[in-house]
């Protein structure tokens, strides 16, 4: 193959132009592409709500109808004589790559019913039937739209229409858990925002499977409730008491800690005493009128729930002082038992307080009985006929999590409520249900394309309560054994706690009030999953985005990361260089849209940008400004191909040193080229999707990318590739224990691990400067054996026999390798690349030499900083120094080996270095990084948490350092000195002076653990948050007659055994 000369920086000068990002102008522009995105998902909902409407007023209920609809458990289930079951018929699925390749029909919408809900209820058969009619709407939208993911309607009544059509698969027990009425999307769409008081009668009389059924009755109000509802329970007996003494008179936002909180709480309470009510329902006004006067809580629709098994005294006059006659709280009871003696006392109080009254005698008639309440507030919605749209925070489908679609795992969903028209029914408000589509947030995330926000910089996206929608360090899922889960608060984290230097929630009050504006912050941010930290100065630039709850806010980071630079090349030349067998383009990054038309689904953005500049794809929608990018990328580095392959050639007497040489541009562009056959590669998954902190991805550019960037020019990072379970954030089973056995920091030292230790990554980056602006272009870097460097080591700590040792005090020659010494190679966070002791590579200087650290902390050396995690989950349950002498020469002597031949090593380094090509009068050198933790045994039961831990960080300004540290009876030398153009540091101790008495220090998490007062402050703590533009909580045209009796819902009795067998093992 021929090559084209290598082209130099002042070659291409002219055609480069380096511009000053607008920060507030590009968050503008990414807020208007998401609402014009989102707009399109609202326009299919709004054809869907009117598709069903006009459906339900042409539909005449008919209570004996049949219908053999697809059922979506059922379909394509044959019984033992080989035809199909009933409302099992033949239903076509095929795999589609929209859908990340799950089997599905795009021509049909099913059904899925709850277990709990008989499937050939004429109520159900009705509403199937007449949604029918959203099969060919659902088909339309898909077509105007073809990135809407799924469609759906959820009834009332409680069957689930899904397009596309699926296969849904029970539960390990053959239970259909999931209720669609039970979304989130559900019942915000269903009813405005809610303030309610549970009251629970904890008397003597509710003991047993009362009690059981009262506490599931609050479980599944407390399902129904969101992040823009406020709610609290009070248990009464003879006295009235909070079942969260710290909740005690007010109210608290109903987000999912909260809820899990109160499930546990309710679970610890017993029956004991006589019921009071009438105390209880005073203090529950109370609560609810003196909170809605300090302006907080939703300003909406008020309620109390009141569970009890019976009402014993007189209560009317607590109405007439506190209800009547606006009766703006409704009060909902819910009768516990068989016992029918006190239904009509239960009843009244509903019924004359705009509620609704339900018996419960099993914990099959919860769920049923409970959805009632949700029909009641939403009648003055359905009366009005206000079809307000609604957006849902971040959650996880449970049924993608299980099939393991993990790019559509994390979405949003838009969602209106569909409601009955017919006249004659009007003043019922009947709500026939819901309709909603999925956002995946990942396609959301793809308008804030990542080629425009610099090395370290991101967009991300919060709620107006504050919550994070999408962010790069958000981390929703944990590992239990073997087997990912969603953290139980995966979709309740603030955004102060991700933006934790936000001390002052300036940032976060701006973007949960939807305003514009910029703010800077010095930040420290953590990269390889919290083992090291980056000190940058950010610039957040933020916007509400119209017609949403959502606000969008761009990071760009000071220096480097405010500009981007524009290069000019010809299609032609571009091509040519682009279709190289070194060369790939970062496949998450969006060159050309390839997901739309299925014909191009299955290219690589590679392919796909091909075809669009060769004119065989003309239909195919680009992104020309970073096509041009790439093309140019790709012209200037093509030379690098002949470069590395006459390197090669030249590396055969050590052909397995260097394993592979690699680029990558700040348009996603990477060139690599193996030196070592495939057989002899250690890491095949370097530069692969299978390593993702070494690629470029939608939320950040390669760890030796994003490193390098922030060292200076002329120097190489090294660092040696983690292992799973060496990173701080331990999300997976772990116990955060206050003090480690130093032996368990190696005990899980094994080959595998070994293995992974045997490689160093080593990598610079590479700027442009133009008029005194700098930007960083590409970054270059090499991955080599270990065993390379180990022996440019150890050569030279080794000082000749022949050395002249006439000037010298104390031993001479001496050498690392003399039992008296250890001697290390550290980087610039302290962990250890060469060791005398193999089993300590990769590890923290600290746990093998607390002493030396904290020492070289105390003299300025070393700076160790504070970190926070709050997004962890958790197990469930000074020295004297002597002053600074000079050590003696003999360590001097083998500091200047060490950097003699370390020097020679950067030269030929630098050989691979390809900043000539961008710069013709500058070489690089060389610089280095490298990591290190340690694994832990697992344990059991995890909940989120919040943990502090340190990390530590080289002091540049001082090149070296010396010192004595007084142990037990004896002193400790130790030299410190910087490896010139490299992060790398020479680590020379005395080995014989026992410093134990210092424990390790390790970069180990732990718990932050409140005392009560502090807990209870934090917990009843309101954060500022937006309420939603609307509420409807009455209508002078509703009718209240309709308040409740008996339920007439059917259930199986093996669904009743079942359920009741789980909740009383629950109970035990």
């Amino acid at each position: 193959m021929a090559f084209k000369s290598p082209k130099k920086y002042k070659d291409v000068e002219p055609t480069i132009k380096i511009e000053e990002v607008d920060g507030l102008e590009l968050v503008k522009k990414f807020g208007e592409e998401m609402e014009r995105m989102l707009g399109r998902k609202m326009k299919a909902v709004k054809r869907l709500v009117e598709a069903a409407e006009d459906a339900d007023v042409n539909h005449e209920f008919n209570k004996s109808l049949v219908f053999d609809y697809y059922n979506s458990v059922r379909i394509n289930e044959k019984n033992e004589n080989g035809t199909f079951v009933e409302l099992g018929r033949r239903f076509v699925l095929e795999p589609n790559e929209h859908f990340n390749n799950l089997l599905v029909n795009t021509s049909l919408s099913n059904i899925q019913v709850p277990t709990n809900v008989y499937n050939k209820d004429p109520d159900i058969l009705n509403g199937v039937y007449m949604s029918e009619a959203l099969n060919p709407v659902f088909v339309n939208n898909f077509r105007r739209d073809p990135t809407l993911t799924w469609q759906f309607f959820g009834s009332s009544t409680g069957f689930f229409r899904l397009y596309p059509g699926i296969k849904w698969t029970p539960d390990e027990n053959g239970v259909i858990s999931y209720d669609c009425r039970n979304r989130n999307w559900y019942i915000q769409a269903a009813t405005s925002p809610k303030d309610i008081v549970i009251l629970m009668d904890v008397s003597g009389s509710m003991k047993g499977l009362r009690m059981t059924i009262a506490k599931h009755t609050i479980t599944t109000i407390l399902d129904t409730l969101g992040e823009n509802d406020f709610v609290n329970i009070i248990a009464y007996n003879d006295y009235v008491h909070y079942v969260e003494p710290c909740f005690k008179g007010i109210l608290v936002q109903a987000d999912l800690d909260n809820r899990e909180h109160f499930k546990l709480l309710v679970e610890n309470l017993h029956a004991k005493g006589v019921g009071k009510v009438k105390n209880a329902l005073k203090e529950a006004f109370r609560v609810l009128y003196e909170f809605n006067q300090t302006g907080q809580g939703s300003l909406c629709n008020q309620a109390i729930m009141l569970i009890t098994d019976g009402a014993l005294e007189e209560y009317e006059e607590v109405f007439e002082e506190y209800n009547w006659p606006d009766r703006k709280v409704r009060v909902f009871t819910y009768l516990i038992g068989r016992e029918v003696t006190f239904a009509e006392n239960v009843k009244w109080i509903a019924c004359n307080n705009k509620g609704y009254y339900t018996q419960i005698s099993t914990l099959a008639d919860v769920q049923e009985n409970v959805m009632e309440y949700l029909h009641v507030l939403s009648r003055p919605m359905v009366i009005n006929h206000d079809h307000d749209i609604i957006w849902t925070e971040a959650y996880m489908d449970t049924a993608l999590f299980n099939s393991q679609a993990q790019s559509l795992l994390l979405m949003t969903t838009v969602a209106m409520p569909v409601f009955s028209k017919k006249n004659e029914t009007r003043s019922e408000g009947i709500l026939l249900g819901v309709v909603g589509s999925d956002v995946p947030l990942r396609e959301l995330m793809k308008l804030a394309p990542r080629y425009k926000l610099g090395v370290h910089g991101y967009a991300f996206i919060n709620t107006n309560n504050g919550y994070i929608l999408s962010h790069p360090d958000l981390r929703p899922l944990y590992k239990e054994g073997k087997k990912l889960k969603p953290k139980p608060n995966y979709n309740s984290v603030d955004l102060s706690e991700v933006e934790w230097e936000d001390t002052e929630e300036v940032l976060r009050t701006a973007m949960v009030n939807a305003k514009m504006g910029t703010l800077s912050m010095d930040v420290k941010v953590t990269v390889e999953k919290g083992r090291r930290v980056l000190f940058l100065t950010n610039d957040y630039f933020y916007t509400g985005i119209n017609e949403t709850p959502f606000s969008l806010g761009v990071v760009l980071s000071r220096g480097h990361g405010e500009y981007i630079f524009f290069g000019n090349i010809s299609i032609e030349e571009g091509l040519h260089d682009l279709m190289q067998p070194d060369l790939s383009l970062a496949n998450e990054w969006i060159y050309c849209v390839t997901d739309i038309d299925p014909d191009h689904r299955k290219l690589s953005q590679m392919e796909a940008v091909s075809r669009y500049l060769t004119g065989q794809e003309p239909d195919l929608e680009c992104d020309e400004e970073l096509v041009q990018e790439v093309l140019f990328d790709a012209v200037v580095t093509a030379p690098l191909e002949a470069y590395w392959t006459a390197l090669a050639l030249n590396l055969s007497r050590d052909e397995d040193g260097i394993q592979l040489a690699f680029l990558g541009t700040r348009a996603g562009l990477v060139r690599h080229n193996l030196f070592v056959g495939i057989e002899k590669q250690v890491d095949k998954k370097f530069l692969t999707k299978a390593d993702k902190e070494s690629i470029f991805t939608m939320d950040h550019f390669p760890l030796w990318y994003r490193r390098a960037a922030e060292h200076p020019v002329g120097s190489f990072i090294y660092y040696i590739p983690y292992e799973e379970g060496q990173d701080v954030f331990r999300d997976y089973e772990y116990d955060y224990s206050d003090s480690p056995d130093p032996e368990e920091l190696y005990e899980d030292y094994d080959e595998e691990a070994k293995s992974k230790n045997e490689l160093v990554i080593a990598s610079t980056a590479v700027s442009v400067t133009i008029n005194k602006k700098m930007a960083i272009a590409a970054a270059i870097g090499l991955q080599l054996k270990l065993e390379l460097m180990e022996g440019l080591f150890w050569t030279a700590t080794k000082q000749p026999n022949n050395t002249d040792c006439s000037l010298v005090e104390g031993k001479c020659p001496i050498s690392c390798e003399d039992n008296n010494l250890n001697c290390y190679l550290l980087d610039n966070n302290g962990f250890i690349l060469i060791s005398k002791e193999k089993k300590q590579t990769g590890k923290f200087i600290g746990e093998v030499d607390g002493a030396v650290v904290l020492q070289l902390v105390s003299m300025g050396m070393f700076k160790q900083v504070t970190l926070y995690d709050y997004q962890a989950m958790c197990k469930s349950h000074h020295h004297h120094h002597s002053g600074a002498q000079p050590l003696m020469s003999p360590f001097y002597g083998l500091l200047a080996s060490l950097k003699w031949l370390l020097s020679n090593f950067l030269l030929f380094l630098i050989e691979f270095n390809f900043c000539g090509l961008w710069h013709s009068d500058t070489l690089v050198e060389a610089k280095a990084i490298f990591h290190s933790s340690h694994k832990h045994k697992k344990h059991g039961m995890l909940q989120p948490c919040d943990t502090e831990y340190p990390a530590f960080v080289y002091e540049p300004s001082i090149k070296e350092t010396n010192g004595f540290i007084s142990c037990d009876g004896c002193q400790k030398m130790f030299v410190v000195q910087q490896i010139a153009n490299s992060n790398l540091l020479m680590l020379i101790t005395e080995a014989e002076c026992d410093c134990s008495i210092f424990p390790p220090v390790t970069l180990q998490a732990k718990e932050v653990k409140y005392n009560a007062s502090v807990k209870c402050e934090r917990m009843r703590s309101q954060k500022t948050r937006k309420r939603p533009d609307t509420c409807h909580s009455f209508h002078p045209e509703e009718n209240a007659q309709d308040c409740g009796g008996a339920s007439q819902i059917s259930f199986s009795l093996e669904l009743l055994l079942l359920l009741l067998g789980t909740a009383m093992a629950a109970s035990r």
